[in-house]
């Protein structure tokens, strides 16, 4: 689908886009419990999927496995409808430049894109990390990006968008360490 990452990532935190997520199919997942030694099944209701979030965020698991349910429906649909999405997502969102995707969480009633923009921060530096001109969302590597770069602008860009509209953007992706 044109979405980087991998199926245990996309579980942990209940990736999604164009209003599916992956709670919509997700059955069951087998997991490494790292504090007992063992290996368990947890159901969809035991992973107490939310917004970007589950419970694999703060259990000590290793996801190993996945079950999904899809739906059978018509091949050629399906294409259309994968084709469309990549090119919707082509149009809209930097893909010629490397980023972390979509870099924060939805607020509630509003679009962090929207509101980095509203903000006047498209095109905003540290070092190489810079908002995209093309998606305010995303902060991308334009060139020698380091993660102190990343961390740097998306801080300066949290505190600007809360001074002009109150809301505390959020990081989508899970930060660990220090640089």
């Amino acid at each position: 689908g044109g979405i980087p990452g991998s199926m245990g990532g996309a579980l942990y935190m209940n990736a999604g886009a164009y209003n599916a997520e992956l709670a919509d199919v997700v059955c069951s997942a087998e997991v490494y419990d790292v504090c007992d030694d063992h290996i368990i099944t947890v159901n969809r209701e035991e992973m107490r999927l939310g917004y970007r979030e589950s419970i694999f965020q703060r259990a000590q698991w290793v996801i190993l496995s996945v079950v999904l349910r899809l739906r059978p429906g018509d091949r050629a649909a399906i294409r259309r409808a994968s084709e469309e999405y990549a090119r919707r997502r082509n149009d809209r969102q930097p893909m010629d430049v490397p980023s972390a995707g979509s870099f924060f969480k939805r607020p509630k009633d509003a679009f962090a894109g929207g509101l980095i923009e509203e903000a006047g921060l498209k095109g905003l530096s540290v070092g190489g990390a810079k908002v995209s001109e093309k998606h305010a969302g995303f902060i991308v590597n334009a060139g020698g990006a380091t993660a102190r770069d990343i961390l740097s602008l998306a801080d300066e860009v949290k505190w600007r968008v809360r001074e002009r509209s109150g809301i505390l953007l959020e990081e989508e992706p899970r930060i660990i360490g220090e640089d």
